[in-house]
């Protein structure tokens, strides 16, 4: 089993959240899921969705012992994307019930970006919130200000401190 996935969820590619995950697993033996590549539908109460993307995709994620949440903060909060994945976590509790009890035995954390100083509370509580929920142990968050471009060497010793922790 390898230690750690991150799920990647940007509106950019090559944005800010992006350079952040390149230099987190640039050096560490990380595989990386980028929700762009996968087409997963919004939560359903009917479960008609029940067969696109996500399911598969958190099995993959079910083979890893840490999984990092990667979302640039927008509007106070994580990504369209990123949402649609914790909203399809339901699925998990009603539907696919043995996939979601396999999530109490992962540690998770988060990494982010954004324009303010600080992220708002808010933007993190929503993730330790769920984890709490679920059951899985967070690790905590590393956040870069980035006031326009991801700058490697202003973030240099805040991202070894996060790798050293996960």
């Amino acid at each position: 089993m390898k230690k750690t996935a991150i799920l990647l969820s940007t509106s950019r590619y090559n944005g800010n959240t992006s350079a952040l995950v390149d230099a987190v697993s640039d050096q560490t033996d990380v595989d990386v899921f980028n929700l762009k590549n996968y087409n997963i539908s919004p939560f359903d109460y009917e479960h008609k969705n029940i067969d696109d993307d996500f399911v598969p995709l958190v099995k993959k994620l079910l083979n890893y012992e840490h999984i990092v949440f990667a979302s640039p903060v927008y509007w106070y909060s994580m990504t369209a994307q990123m949402k649609t994945f914790f909203d399809r976590i339901s699925d998990l509790l009603h539907v696919k019930k043995e996939l979601g009890r396999k999530l109490r035995s992962k540690t998770c954390s988060v990494v982010s970006t954004g324009a303010s100083p600080q992220p708002e509370t808010s933007f993190e509580e929503t993730f330790i919130n769920s984890f709490d929920y679920l059951g899985m142990k967070y690790n905590g968050m590393l956040y870069c200000y980035c006031e326009e471009k991801f700058k490697l060497k202003e973030h240099k010793v805040n991202i070894n401190s996060f790798i050293e922790s996960m």
